[in-house]
C-alpha cells in the first residue's frame, strides 16, 4: 500500500475550494468578518499569494496525515514498517483478503468529520476560548474544517 500523492494533492486544493465557498460574503463571509474582527482595510493589506500558497501547503500537509486516520488498511501497512516486500505471508493474505474493505468515500468522510470533532474543535476551541472569540467565531471555524476534514477524508479513502 502506497501514498496516493495525487489524492492528497485534490484532497488539499479541496480545503481551498470550500473555503472559497464557506468564507465567501454569501455564506459564511460576513458574519465571519465580524466575529473576527476583520474589516475590508485589512484584507486589502495581505499578501494573498503568501496566504494561498501556505494555506495549499498546510492543506497538503494535513492530508498526508489522513491516510492514517481515514484508511484502515494503513494499520496493517504500518506494522509492517511501511515495506510490504518484509512482512509475513499473513500479511499479504489479509490485504487479499480486505484490501479494498471500508474504501469508500462515505467511509472517508465519516472519518474525516470525526478527525474535525474530535481534533479541530479542541485545537480551535481551546484558542478561541483565550482569545477571547465569541461561539460563533468557533461555530463558523470549526465548521469549516469539519467540512473540509469530511472532503478530503471521502477523496483520501475512496481513490485507490
Amino acid at each position: 500500500m502506497e501514498f496516493n500523492f495525487l489524492a492528497m494533492i485534490v484532497a488539499a486544493v479541496s480545503a481551498l475550494v470550500v473555503g472559497f465557498i464557506w468564507y465567501n460574503p454569501k455564506t459564511f463571509g460576513t458574519a465571519w468578518m465580524k466575529v473576527a474582527d476583520m474589516t475590508e482595510e485589512k484584507m486589502k493589506g495581505a499578501n494573498m499569494a503568501k496566504i494561498f500558497g501556505l494555506a495549499l501547503l498546510f492543506a497538503f500537509l494535513l492530508s498526508t496525515a489522513l491516510p492514517g486516520i481515514v484508511i484502515h488498511q494503513m494499520g496493517a501497512f504500518s506494522l509492517v514498517g511501511g515495506d510490504p516486500a518484509n512482512a509475513l505471508p499473513s500479511y499479504e493474505a489479509f490485504m487479499a483478503d480486505y484490501s479494498d474493505a471500508f474504501r469508500t468515500f462515505k467511509h472517508g468522510v465519516f472519518h474525516g468529520v470525526l478527525t474535525g470533532i474530535f481534533i479541530a474543535l479542541p485545537i480551535l476551541g481551546t484558542n478561541a476560548l483565550f482569545e477571547r472569540k465569541s461561539a460563533k467565531y468557533i461555530f463558523i471555524n470549526v465548521g469549516y474544517w469539519i467540512v473540509t476534514l469530511g472532503l478530503m477524508g471521502g477523496i483520501i479513502c475512496a481513490w485507490k
